[in-house]
This record gives C-alpha cells, sequence and structure tokens, in this order.
C-alpha cells in the first residue's frame, strides 16, 4: 500500500480530513468574495477528489461487487417459534421477524460483513447472500448465525427432586416422557461435581423465564474467570433478580435458579443471598467461547434461527457479461465526452472534468462506506449520469441565453449558474427524496438502487454547481477564458406545443389504455420467474470442471420456453460444483432434455427437480411497490411546498404516464417483467420528474417577472428549455442504447425499458406535465400566476421573518 493510502487508514485522521472539508463547504457558501470563493472551491475540489482516489486503491481491494456480479454464500433460514407455558409453538410475529433480522444485521457488521443482503422469504424465512465470501468464512458465517445466545433464567421447581413410585426423581420421569407437569419442562443439566469428575441430572424448571435477553444490558468476558462472562442486568431486570433472589432467601436458601443458555442448562446454583444488578456464567472452557458468547449477549435472537440451505454462488453475470458491461459503459461515456467537448467546446472540456470527478467521487464514497455495486446499482448509475449531464447542459444553455441578450463572459456566467441553479437543486433534491425513502422503505435490489443513486447525485451536484464553476473562475481570473462560444445546432424555435394540447392528451390516454391493455392480456405472463415462481433443475457435478455459462445459455435460447430461464453454478461445500437452472415449471421437461443432450457432463449425473417459491416474491413486490408509492407521495408533498399544487399534480401525472407506458411497451414487446425491471422503473421515475421539474422551473421564473397570457407563458417556457431536453436526452438515449446493444444479455432487458422510458419522458415533461398544470389550475378557479406569486410572498416573508 502506499505511504498516503496507509495515512488514511488512520480513523482520525480521516475525521479531521472530513471536519476540514465540511467547514471549507460552509464557508464557501457564505463567504460573497469571489476570489476567496475561488480558493476554497479549489481546496474543495481538489481535496475530495484525492480523498477518494486514495479511497478507490487499489480498485480490486476497495471496490467491491454484488453477489450477482462477484458471486459469493447464499443461506436459507428460517425462524424457528417460541415455545408457550403450555408447551406449544407460538406463531412467528413480524416483530420477532424484525427482530431477527436486526440482529443478523448487528452480528454481521461486527465481523466486517457490512455489504450482506437480507430480505424476508415466505411467512417465517430469511434469505441471506453475503458477496465475495470463501469457503472457510462461510463456515464461520453459518456458526455466527447458528448460535441463538439465548439466555435466560428459570426457577427450579420446588418438585424437581420428588420420588416417584418407581424410585425415580420427578425431573428424570418428565424427561423420559413418563410424567407431564403442567408449566414445567425437565432439562439435562451436565456439571462438575467438587471431586472434578462430569456428572449430569434431570432438572425440573418453571417454563416461564424469570428473567431473558431483554434484561441484559452488558455482557464482557469476566476479568476474574478465564471461563466465565460477567453479566450486568438492566434496571429492568435488577428489579426481577431481586425479586427472584429474595423468595430464595425467604426459604432460608434451598431455592435454586437455572441459568439457561440456548436450550442447555449451564448453571443451576442454590441462592443463598439475593443478588441484584450482576452475576456470571461459568464453565465457557472452548477456545474463543467466552468472547463469542459476550458478543452475542449483545446481539442476542429471540427466536432460533434453522440454516435450511447454504451455498456458494458464482457470478450471475459471468466475467464475460461484466467485462461487456464495463467495456459498453466506457464507450458510452467517452461518446458523452467527444458530444461536449465538439458541441460546448472550451466548456465541454469543463464538462468532461465535471463528470470525471463526479464518477470519482461515487466511486471513492461507495468504497469508502463499504457499499457493493449491483446489477441494480448500475440503474442508479446511469441515473446519476444522465442528471450530471444535465445539470451541465442546464447551465450552457443559459450561458447561450445570456451572451444573446449582449451581456460580457464573466456576467454570463454568473448570471447563468445563478440562474440555473434553482433548478438543478430542485431536480436533484426531488430525487434525492425518492432515494432516501426507497433505502428506508426498500430492500435487496430497491436498497442497492437507492444507495448508489443517493452518492451519485450528491457527486453530481457537488461537481456541476461547485466543481464546474471554480474552473469557470480560474479560466477568467488568468485570463485564459476572455470568449465562450458553442455550437448552435437546435436553434431557437416557436412551435405552439400548449395549442395542440388536447390532441397530445388524446395520444398520451391512447397510450396509457394500450399499455394498460397490453399488460391485462397478458397478466399470466408478464411476471418472470423471480415473481411467481417455477422449478429449479439441479445437477450435482461434484469436482468436474465448470460448463461455461455462456454455452448453457446459448443452448436455452434454441428453445421457444414459456417464461425466460436463468442458469447459475454454485459451489456447495459439501457436494461441489452444481449448476441450477431456474425456469418456469411447464418448461422444465423440454431444458433437462436440451441441456443433458448438448453436453455429456450432464447427462452422466441424474437431475434434482424440485418446484420452488419466488426467488423474492410477493414480499417484495409489494415492498417495492409500497417504497415507489411513498417516494410519488414525497415528490408531491416536496413539490406542493416548494411550488405549488398544480406544479405536484402535474409532476406526478407526468411520472404514472411515464412508468405505465414503459411497463406496458416493454411486456407488449414480449418481455418479462424480472428484478431488474424494479430498477429500471426507479431510474424512469427518477429522469421523469428531473425533466419535468426543469420546465416548470423556467415557468415559474417567466410568471414572476413578466405578465400576459399563461398559455404562452408556458409556451415560451417549453421552447426556451426545449434545446436543452433534446441535448440530454439525446445522450442519454445514445449511453442507453449502447449498453442495450453491447452490454450483453444482463443489461439488455434494463437497457430496453430505460430507452423507452427516456423517449416517453421526453414526450411526457414537453406535452403532458404543463397541459395538467394548466387543467388544474383553471378547474380551481384560480390563476396559476396567482398562486405562484402567493407561494413566493410567503417564501419570502418566512425568510424576512427574525
Amino acid at each position: 500500500m502506499l505511504p498516503i493510502a496507509s495515512l488514511f487508514e488512520d480513523e482520525i485522521v480521516v475525521f479531521f480530513i472530513g471536519l476540514s472539508l465540511l467547514v471549507l463547504f460552509f464557508w464557501y457558501f457564505a463567504t460573497e468574495i469571489e476570489r476567496r470563493k475561488r480558493n476554497v472551491g479549489s481546496i474543495l475540489l481538489i481535496g475530495l477528489t484525492a480523498l477518494c482516489l486514495v479511497a478507490i486503491v487499489p480498485p480490486k481491494e476497495k471496490l467491491k461487487g454484488g453477489i450477482d456480479i462477484v458471486g459469493g454464500a447464499s443461506f436459507s433460514l428460517q425462524i424457528q417459534p417460541k415455545e408457550g407455558a403450555k408447551g406449544r409453538a407460538m406463531p412467528i410475529t413480524k416483530e420477532q421477524i424484525d427482530q431477527a433480522k436486526i440482529v443478523i444485521e448487528k452480528r454481521l457488521f461486527a465481523k466486517g460483513y457490512r455489504d450482506a443482503l437480507i430480505y424476508q422469504q415466505g411467512e417465517d424465512g430469511l434469505s441471506l447472500q453475503i458477496p465475495g465470501v470463501a469457503e472457510d468464512e462461510a463456515k464461520e458465517i453459518r456458526k455466527l448465525l447458528e448460535e441463538e445466545a439465548k439466555l435466560e433464567l428459570h426457577k427450579v421447581s420446588e418438585r424437581s427432586n420428588e420420588v416417584t413410585s418407581d424410585g425415580r426423581t420427578l425431573a428424570q420421569a418428565v424427561l423420559d416422557g413418563d410424567e407431564l407437569v403442567v408449566g414445567q419442562r425437565a432439562f439435562v443439566h451436565r456439571f462438575t461435581d467438587s471431586e472434578g469428575n462430569e456428572r449430569k441430572e434431570a432438572i425440573l424448571l418453571y417454563r416461564r423465564a424469570a428473567l431473558g435477553g431483554k434484561d441484559i444490558a452488558r455482557a464482557n468476558p469476566s476479568t476474574r474467570q478465564s471461563d466465565a462472562v460477567e453479566i450486568t442486568l438492566n434496571s429492568g431486570g435488577t428489579d426481577k433478580m431481586i425479586a427472584l433472589t429474595r423468595e430464595g432467601n425467604m426459604r432460608l436458601g434451598i431455592d435454586r435458579i437455572a441459568i439457561v443458555l440456548d436450550g442447555e442448562v449451564v448453571s443451576a446454583p442454590v441462592v443463598q443471598a439475593r443478588l441484584g444488578k450482576n452475576f456470571i456464567v461459568e464453565g465457557l472452557n472452548e477456545p474463543g467461547e467466552v468472547e463469542r458468547l459476550a458478543n452475542q449477549l449483545m446481539n442476542p435472537l429471540e427466536n432460533k434461527l434453522l440454516i435450511g440451505e447454504m451455498r456458494f454462488i458464482s457470478a450471475t453475470l459471468g466475467k464475460a457479461v461484466v467485462q461487456q458491461g464495463l467495456m459498453a459503459g466506457g464507450f458510452a461515456l467517452a461518446l458523452t465526452y467527444l458530444f461536449m467537448l465538439v458541441y460546448y467546446r472550451f466548456s465541454g472540456i469543463v464538462a468532461a472534468v465535471s463528470l470525471t470527478v463526479c464518477g470519482v467521487l461515487l466511486f471513492g464514497f461507495m468504497a469508502m462506506f463499504g457499499f457493493t455495486f449491483s446489477l441494480p446499482g448500475i440503474a442508479g448509475m446511469v441515473l446519476t449520469v444522465g442528471m450530471a449531464v444535465d445539470a451541465n447542459v442546464l447551465i450552457y444553455e443559459r450561458m447561450r441565453e445570456e451572451f444573446s441578450s449582449g451581456k460580457d463572459t464573466r456576467t454570463a456566467v454568473n448570471a447563468a449558474y445563478d440562474k440555473a441553479f434553482s433548478a438543478i437543486f430542485d431536480s436533484n433534491i426531488t430525487t434525492l427524496i425518492t432515494a432516501c425513502i426507497l433505502f428506508m422503505l426498500g430492500s435487496g435490489a430497491i436498497k442497492s438502487f437507492a444507495i448508489t443513486l443517493i452518492i451519485g447525485l450528491s457527486a453530481s451536484m457537488f461537481a456541476a454547481i461547485l466543481g464546474t464553476r471554480t474552473l469557470y473562475r480560474w479560466g477568467m481570473d488568468l485570463k485564459l477564458v476572455s470568449k465562450l462560444s458553442f455550437m448552435n445546432l437546435i436553434k431557437s424555435v416557436n412551435f405552439d406545443f400548449m395549442g395542440k394540447r388536447k390532441t397530445y392528451a388524446v395520444v398520451g390516454i391512447g397510450l396509457i389504455l394500450a399499455s394498460i391493455g397490453g399488460m391485462s392480456a397478458k397478466k399470466d405472463t408478464m411476471m418472470g420467474v423471480d415473481f411467481t415462481g417455477g422449478t429449479t433443475i439441479t445437477y450435482q457435478l461434484g469436482d468436474q470442471d465448470e460448463i461455461p455459462i455462456d454455452d448453457i445459455n446459448a443452448a436455452l435460447g434454441e428453445l421457444e420456453l414459456s417464461k425466460q430461464a436463468y442458469p447459475q453454478e454454485e459451489r456447495n461445500r459439501a457436494s461441489g460444483l452444481q449448476l441450477s437452472v431456474r425456469c418456469a415449471s411447464e418448461d422444465a421437461a423440454a431444458i433437462q432434455d436440451k441441456l443433458e443432450s448438448n453436453f455429456s457432463a450432464l447427462s452422466e449425473v441424474d437431475a434434482s427437480i424440485e418446484e420452488v417459491s419466488s426467488v423474492i416474491g410477493g414480499n417484495f413486490l409489494k415492498q417495492a411497490i409500497i417504497a415507489i408509492i411513498c417516494g410519488l407521495i414525497a415528490i408531491m408533498l416536496y413539490m406542493t411546498a416548494r411550488f405549488e399544487f398544480s406544479f405536484a399534480l402535474g409532476g406526478f401525472v407526468a411520472m404514472l404516464h411515464d412508468i405505465i407506458i414503459s411497463l406496458g411497451v416493454v411486456v407488449i414487446l414480449g418481455s418479462e417483467l424480472s428484478l431488474i425491471h424494479v430498477g429500471a422503473i426507479l431510474t424512469i421515475a427518477g429522469y421523469s420528474i428531473n425533466d419535468t421539474i426543469i420546465v416548470f422551473d423556467r415557468i415559474r421564473e417567466t410568471l414572476l417577472i413578466r405578465s400576459g397570457s399563461i398559455l404562452k407563458i408556458m409556451n415560451e417556457a417549453i421552447n426556451a428549455t426545449l434545446s436543452r431536453t433534446l441535448i440530454t436526452s439525446g445522450t442519454t438515449l445514445a449511453t442507453v442504447a449502447i449498453l442495450t446493444i453491447f452490454g450483453g444479455a444482463a443489461l439488455r432487458d434494463f437497457g430496453l425499458i430505460i430507452l423507452v422510458g427516456i423517449v416517453v419522458g421526453t414526450f411526457s415533461s414537453i406535452f403532458v406535465a404543463s397541459p395538467i398544470v394548466l387543467w388544474w389550475s383553471k378547474r380551481r378557479g384560480r390563476s396559476i400566476r396567482e398562486e405562484v406569486l402567493e407561494t413566493t410572498a410567503r417564501a419570502e416573508s418566512l425568510a424576512n421573518q427574525p
């Protein structure tokens, strides 16, 4: 490791660097002195970029791929029910499932597995995926998961040593199943007597625990006994312990309590004195057992976990597909750079630097915080690049307008940034709010998308607003920039968009109805096996060489299947190499015949055929829908507060329009909806609202400074932002098209729906959003100008309050 990189490993150094950059960030926006802004902005730009570059080096170690890219270990977990007072199993509750997820995450996080993915599967199951782990690591993880670390104190029954008619103790008779005592249960207690001999006895305990894991405040390895853990109770636990052992004192020291750990009695002492806040659990002699128990007691599981299956999974995408995606992404980015350089000339160089800084910050912060890159995360990156390009284009098109009005370079640049700021801020903030809600409510693919998007949006805003303006300040101060010139392929136009709004309304409604109709017609086939379940065909190949996934896909491509099949290679610690194909049940026989006829290694082993539920199933789909709806509502609330409800409604309708038509077109074209489409829909929603807000911001700006026809002002705003809309849509469209064509099969479904979404989103920002705003304001009987003026006056009044 480089010396400078090792310096950044020190948490204190990183903390003070981060704190210094934060102070500089606030200083930048607080000062009004241009030269000071330039200098502070330069330090921020260089400092953050350097920090992130160091965080990325070396990339193979610092940039982590998700399980769909790099493979890893997968666990199927079953939450076991608690036992009630009468020995009956109690139903699993949502709280118990949530508690199990939190405990698992904490345990894994403490061991350094910060990129684990866990989600509910079925009514009482959990699926856990940990990318990039080896077989020996998976064994340790399994042990970590299986340790319940459930500590309870039970009162020993007064009848435990009662002698039955055949000479056994009552505890032994209950243990043997010959007697039943309501509310009590028999255990085996193994202990060492005073002479050092291993002994065991049957012991009868009350089923109801007197104290439990919730009563423990702290658990630490004992400083006095090497085989013990010191337990400190919280206030509630202390009160329970005092009450429990007070009974023992009253009975002259003949009562006993039993310490039960994970269903086994580890100690059953006679109570000879009242106990309080502290006690110990001793007799832990296995290597590392004391430390492990202390750690687990701080994160106890209320319900035991049963590991139904542990698998080693190969990368779903495969190395070849990942390389295809990277090459396609690099080529698309290079094409974007080239366009910006040719079209905006010197400003294109500034934009290229901005995009590069944005990428470095995105990868740097992902590496710093240990987040993983997955296929849905790629969706977030595409949206980030699109919005980063959009911010630059928006500023440059504003500059073009300022130059046209006769302003000098410095004045035009400053005016362009000032006027573009609100549009960039609002469009990014609405998307950021949605991403935060998706992160909080979502799981799996949704959370991965949200993390990448949150970091990417923050990076793009920093690079576009602060970074590029700092470069312009240096260019003008050093006399490197005296005049800026741009190409102008999209001339100023004055189309009557609003005058044809009824025609476009008919077209939009027709497309929505056609999309809904197409999805209804294909409702039985539109969902892929990710959501519907199906059959898994499994071949145990032992230690044989792998069969390339590309060859398997080629063979499957020769079949006419009712649903897309998903082959996957796995490494199972017990049986070695395993090939599985997840497919529709009706396709299983044809797929099995095809594979066994094409690959002799498969014909030599017996296939295991198993009906399986969906990978994510209804729970994931429901969670995704709830998260998306909450995100849309949050956007409406923000736009209502920031703008007016009329604009909020227009943006909401435009988003629904884009989502429904995009899904409908993809389904009608024959694609099945899978997990990757969830990320694509989120990308389309973010792109749609970004595009719409740019138009809305120009409408509001014009309404505040000009009188006249609302219809005319809306038309002018759409025309004024048309060049920016077409340039941004065109560059993003080219990027996604390259990913779709050259990015491999895994990115093709994602790219197709994004392509449709960009085209539909461009249509809605021009032809749908603004007419909805006008229609709603007229329906309420109020002028949209009045609403804008009232909102602005209210905001100014609040700002002027002491």
